[in-house]
């Protein structure tokens, strides 16, 4: 997938966990938005990360960040996996992996040598004009969330 860094990030309009709808549009003008793709709810490195981003949320949100985390589970699996972890941010519902695949991260992968369809641990750091201005493919959930925090920080240094 080539890089989607400085350009426009592509709209999305998906259910929250609470049935609510969010679209990247409600944030602009306004917000970073740190879109972060996960396979599954309550797996261990899912839950290593969305808990790292609960741990850092008050960082994200004095750098005018919102966290949002997308994955293909249900609003009542993501309604679980919030209440368990204690997760302060929206977790989206893209069961059909629309956004996923606009995004370019539902990729074929390949577990003990079983070939399936899945979503690609990514993050993309978007800035309030709309604009994509830095993506994490292939995330490895260490230290993660402090490239995120650091980016972001930079940004607010300029």
């Amino acid at each position: 997938m080539p890089t989607l860094e400085g350009m426009q990030a592509p709209e999305f309009t998906l259910e929250n966990e609470a049935g609510e709808t969010v679209a990247l549009k409600d944030f602009a003008g306004e917000k970073y938005v740190v879109l972060y793709f996960y396979p599954k709810d309550m797996t261990p490195g899912c839950t290593s990360q969305a808990c790292d981003f609960r741990d850092a949320q008050s960082d994200f949100s004095e750098l005018n960040a919102v966290i949002l985390g997308v994955s293909a589970d249900s609003a009542d699996q993501h309604n679980k996996f919030i209440e368990k972890h204690g997760l302060p941010f929206s977790l989206l519902v893209d069961e059909s992996h629309k956004v996923s695949e606009d995004y370019g991260v539902w990729v074929e992968k390949n577990m003990y040598g079983k070939k399936f369809m899945g979503i690609e641990r990514s993050t993309f750091l978007i800035d309030p004009t709309g604009t994509i201005i830095k993506e994490w493919r292939k995330v490895k959930v260490a230290d993660h969330i402090k490239e995120v925090l650091d980016t972001l920080k930079a940004l607010s240094n300029q």
